[in-house]
C-alpha cells in the first residue's frame, strides 16, 4: 500500500507563474511540474518482501513475479500483487494459515508491454523477460486461457528471495487466463485475476484438481467412463455408496458447504460434463469468485500446514536433560488459534491447563531414567480425516530421557525470537504469540498488557487470544514483556501489536429500480424490470485493501470483483444470467448464479434476497447487510419503464493557465512615500473531473519581488479574489450542484508572502468547471530604489 500513498501524495497540481516588476510593471507565465520516473534497465530486478512472518527455512517462500510491466508499470505490478494477496488472505485455509507464508514479489524490467498472444494468436509475440504467452505458448492446439512462463528463466528471477517453494508470475495482461504447478501463472489486471492465484496455488500446492465440467468453455465434453478418479473431491460413487464404504469425503456429507448449497455429489467435474462427481455445486475448483468447500479445504488445509514446520526448535533430544531442567519446544502459530501440546512423564498425562510449550521437570518430580515426551497436534477443524491429521504436518512427538547431571546455570538474557507480525494490525480475533530465549534452569515469565492494562493469566502464557478478550470496538494497543524473574536486574524484552477490533462496512447501489421501499425487517427492498446491477463500495477506518463479497438466497460467498470485463464496473443480475466467453455469470435462477452456458436453466423471476459484507486488511469481517428485490418480467412486468444512461468522467483534478503572457502592472513613480500600484491577475481555469467531487483548493504564494537594485518583500503583494463556476447552467440536485468560494481579500503589507486561497470549492461540490481570478495590489515602499522588479507567484491546486 505504499505505493498508493505515493500516488495519492502526487495528486497535488501545482503551477508556477513569473512576476515581472518594472517600477511597476508585473507579467505571468504558469508551467507545470510532475514528479519523473528513474529509468530501469531492460532485464533488471528488484525484490521487495511483502510479507516475512519468520525464517525463511521454517515457511512456505511464494515468489512473484511480474512479466510485460515497463520500467514505468512496476508500480501497477506491485499494487496488482497487493491485490492478489489481500484477496488470498480472506480465503480460507489461507487467512487462517497465513503465518506460514513468506511472500517475495520480484519485479523485472520489460522493453515491452504485455505479453504474447493476447487473446488471439495473431496477437503480437512480444519480447519479455520471462516469455509469458496465452493460449500455451502460442500453440494453435492449446487454450486461450492457458498461461505459460519460461520455468527456467522465472527459476533464475526467483533466485534473487532467500527461498523459494512456491512460484507465481503475474501477466501484464487484463485477459483471463492461468495455470498452475510449481510455476503457477496468473493475468494481473482482470478483474478476477486476484482469484486466478488461489484457484492455481490449490492446484501446485494442494494437488487440487479442476471441477469444471468442460474443456473447452462452453462445449459439453460428454460422460467420464474411467474408473474412480484418484482426486480427492472427484468419484464416480453415489453419496450412499461414500457414506457405506466410507470412501471420499464421506465425513463431511449432508453438511452446508462454505462454497454454497449442501455436500453431496455434483456431476461434473475434471473436464467432463457428466459421470464423475464433485462434492459441491460451485467451489473455487469449479467457479471462481467462491470459497474452497470443505473438500477442498481440508485437502489445502494439511498441505499448507506441511510447508511450515509444526515443531520448528526445541530443546534437544539427542542428549539427556537434567532433572531439575525446564523443557520447551517451539510450535506453528496459525492465526486464530493455537496447536495443541500434551505433556507426559513415562506414558503418565500431566495437566497442562494453559497449553504451555514449556514444562519444569523439578515441578513433575522428574527423576534420572524417566522418558518425558510432548504431543504437538494442529487440531484445527478443518481437517477430520484421521489419516490427514496424523501426518508430521499435524502432529508430531518429542522425547527426552532424564539425566542425572544438573541444569545448566549458563546466563541466557531475556529476548523475543519471534512474534506475530507487528508491520500490520492485528485482528479482533488473532491469538498473538512471541518465541522466547530459553534458559536451562528456569522459565521466563512472559506478560501481556492491552492499553497499558494487566492482562490476568495464570499460566504466564507466550500466547494471547484477542477473541477471548471481548475488547471495545475501536484500536488497541497490546504489549507482551518478557523477564526473568530469577534476576531482577535483567533487561526486559518487549514487542508491541496495533488490533484493529473493528470490520469494514459495504455501500450498496442498486441500478435504477422502478420503486423503492423498507421491509418488516427494516431492509431495502427494490423493484425491477427483468434485472439489476449491484455496485459495492466498502470503507475502514484502517488502511489496507478491502476485499468485499456477496451472496444470493442464503448460497455460498462470492467475491465481489465488479464485472468479469471491467472491474469499476457493478455485478449484473438478470433471470438466466449473462454468456461472457462462454460462462455465465449473475444467473437468478435455481441452478446458481455461476454456471456453463450448456446446462439447462430455469428463470430466476421472483423475489432474491442479497446479503453483502466485506474483510479488511486485519481479517475482520464486518456486519453483514442485505436487501430484497423482485425481479419482474414477460406479463408481471411493470408498465414503468427504466431509463438508464452511463456517464463516465475524464478523470483528474487539472489547472489551467490563462493564455497571456503575465500581469502587468501600472508602473509607479515614488516621490519619498509609500505608494501602491494594480493590476488584474487573469483568471485561472480549475476543472475537477475526478468523479468523487472530493474538494479542493487553489492557493498561491509569491517570492520577494527583486531588481539588481533592491527588493519588495512578498507580504506586499494582496489580492482581491473572484470566482465563479463556468460548468454550465442545466439544473442539478442540491447535493451536487457545483459551488465555488473566492478567497478572502489579502492586503499590501500582510499579503501573499505566506499561502492564501485564491478559490476553493467544498467536498460533495467539487465537481465541474471554475474560474478564479482576482485584482492585484502592490505596495511599493517609499525607500525602494529605481528598478525592474521581478518575482514568482506560485499556484498549488490540491
Amino acid at each position: 500500500m505504499a505505493a498508493s500513498r505515493m500516488h495519492a501524495r502526487l495528486r497535488a497540481r501545482r503551477a508556477a507563474a513569473a512576476l515581472v516588476v518594472p517600477l511597476m510593471a508585473v507579467s505571468l507565465a504558469v508551467v507545470t511540474s510532475a514528479p519523473a520516473h528513474a529509468a530501469d534497465e531492460v532485464g533488471s530486478s528488484t525484490l521487495v518482501p511483502m510479507q516475512v512472518t519468520g525464517d525463511p527455512q521454517e515457511r512456505f517462500s511464494l515468489v512473484i513475479l511480474g512479466d510485460g510491466y515497463t520500467a514505468a508499470e512496476q508500480d501497477k505490478f506491485y499494487d496488482q500483487v497487493e491485490t492478489h494477496l489481500e484477496t488470498m488472505w480472506s480465503i480460507e485455509p489461507y487467512k487462517s494459515y497465513r503465518n506460514n507464508f513468506n511472500v517475495y514479489a520480484i519485479g523485472i524490467v520489460s522493453g515491452e508491454s504485455g505479453v504474447s498472444c493476447d487473446r488471439t494468436l495473431d496477437a503480437p509475440r512480444r519480447n519479455t523477460p520471462l516469455k509469458m504467452a496465452f493460449w500455451g505458448g502460442c500453440n494453435a492446439n492449446s487454450v486461450e486461457r492457458l498461461l505459460t512462463v519460461n520455468n527456467t528463466l522465472a527459476r533464475q528471477f526467483a533466485a534473487k528471495a532467500p527461498k523459494v517453494d512456491q512460484i507465481l508470475a503475474l501477466a501484464n495482461s487484463d485477459t483471463y487466463g492461468g495455470a498452475g504447478g510449481s510455476y503457477a501463472t496468473a493475468s494481473g489486471g482482470n478483474a478476477l485475476s486476484a482469484l486466478i492465484s488461489p484457484h492455481e496455488i490449490g492446484h501446485s500446492l494442494g494437488s487440487l484438481q479442476d471441477e469444471y465440467d468442460y474443456y473447452s468453455r462452453g462445449v459439453t465434453t460428454g460422460d467420464y467412463t474411467g474408473g474412480e478418479p484418484s482426486s480427492k473431491h472427484h468419484t464416480i460413487m453415489t453419496t450412499e455408496q461414500m457414506a457405506a464404504t466410507k470412501s471420499k469425503w464421506w465425513r463431511w456429507l449432508g453438511e452446508p458447504s462454505e462454497s454454497g448449497g449442501t455436500i453431496g455429489a455434483y456431476e461434473g467435474g475434471q473436464y467432463y460434463s457428466t459421470g464423475i462427481f464433485r462434492p459441491s455445486r460451485h467451489s473455487m475448483m469449479k467457479t471462481l469468485g467462491y470459497q474452497y468447500d470443505q473438500v477442498g479445504r481440508e485437502i489445502v488445509t494439511e498441505r499448507v500446514a506441511s510447508r511450515a514446520p509444526l515443531v520448528p526448535d526445541s530443546t534437544p533430544t539427542t542428549a539427556a536433560v537434567a532433572a531439575d531442567q525446564v523443557l520447551w519446544l517451539e510450535t506453528a502459530h496459525p492465526v486464530y488459534h493455537e496447536v495443541d501440546v500434551t505433556w507426559a512423564i513415562n506414558g503418565a498425562q500431566l495437566a497442562n491447563p494453559g497449553n504451555l510449550r514449556t514444562l519444569d521437570l523439578a515441578a513433575q518430580g522428574a527423576k534420572p531414567g524417566d522418558k518425558v515426551t510432548a504431543t504437538v497436534v494442529d487440531n484445527t477443524d478443518f481437517v477430520r480425516d484421521p489419516a490427514l491429521r496424523a501426518k508430521s504436518s499435524m502432529t508430531q512427538e518429542r522425547t527426552w530421557t532424564v539425566g542425572d547431571a544438573a541444569a545448566s546455570t549458563v546466563e541466557v538474557a531475556p529476548a523475543v525470537t519471534e512474534s506475530s507480525p507487528t508491520d500490520r494490525a492485528a485482528g479482533s480475533d488473532d491469538v498473538l504469540y512471541v518465541n522466547t530465549t530459553h534458559r536451562a534452569d528456569r522459565e521466563f515469565a512472559v506478560s501481556w498488557t492491552v492499553d497499558g492494562q494487566p492482562v490476568a493469566d495464570p499460566y504466564g502464557k507466550a500466547a494471547l487470544d484477542l477473541g477471548r478478550l471481548d475488547l471495545a470496538a475501536g484500536s488497541h494497543t497490546v504489549e507482551a514483556k518478557v523477564t526473568d524473574p530469577g534476576d531482577a536486574g535483567a533487561p526486559a524484552a518487549t514487542v508491541g501489536w496495533t488490533v484493529d477490533n473493528g470490520g469494514p462496512t459495504v455501500e450498496a447501489t442498486v441500478s435504477a429500480p422502478v420503486s423503492t421501499s423498507v421491509g418488516a425487517n427494516g431492509e431495502p427492498h427494490y423493484l425491477v424490470n427483468e434485472s439489476f446491477s449491484m455496485k459495492l463500495v466498502a470503507s475502514d477506518d484502517h488502511e489496507g485493501a478491502l476485499v468485499s463479497e456477496f451472496r444470493l438466497d442464503g448460497d455460498g460467498w462470492h467475491n465481489y470483483y465488479g464485472w468479469p470485463t471491467d472491474p469499476d464496473a457493478p455485478f449484473l443480475f438478470t433471470p438466466t444470467g449473462t454468456n461472457i466467453d462462454d460462462l455465465v455469470y449473475g444467473n437468478l435462477g435455481p441452478q446458481g448464479m455461476s454456471l456453463s452456458p450448456f446446462v439447462e436453466r430455469e428463470p430466476g423471476y421472483g423475489t432474491h434476497r442479497v446479503e453483502y459484507r466485506a474483510t479488511d486488511a486485519a481479517g475482520n469481517i464486518g456486519p453483514v447487510q442485505a436487501f430484497t428485490v423482485t425481479v419482474l418480467g414477460g406479463d408481471d412486468a411493470d408498465p414503468r419503464q427504466i431509463i438508464t444512461a452511463p456517464v463516465e468522467v475524464a478523470g483528474g483534478l487539472t489547472l489551467q493557465a490563462p493564455d497571456v503572457e503575465g500581469v502587468e502592472l501600472e508602473r509607479v513613480v515614488l516621490s519619498g512615500v509609500d505608494d501602491e500600484t494594480s493590476g488584474v491577475l487573469a483568471p485561472f481555469g480549475v476543472v475537477d473531473a475526478r468523479g468523487t467531487a472530493a474538494g479542493w483548493d487553489l492557493t498561491g504564494q509569491v517570492s520577494d519581488l527583486t531588481s539588481g537594485s533592491g527588493s519588495i518583500l512578498a507580504d506586499n503583494l494582496g489580492w482581491e479574489p473572484n470566482a465563479e463556476s463556468v460548468t454550465g447552467s442545466l439544473p442539478t440536485t442540491d447535493g451536487q450542484a457545483p459551488k465555488v468560494k473566492p478567497g478572502s481579500p489579502e492586503t499590501p503589507g500582510t499579503g501573499l508572502g505566506s499561502p492564501a486561497s485564491l478559490c476553493s470549492a467544498p467536498s460533495g461540490h467539487s465537481a465541474g468547471a471554475f474560474s478564479c481570478g482576482g485584482g492585484l495590489r502592490l505596495g511599493v515602499p517609499g525607500s525602494t530604489p529605481a528598478g525592474f522588479y521581478a518575482g514568482v507567484l506560485t499556484l498549488t491546486l490540491i
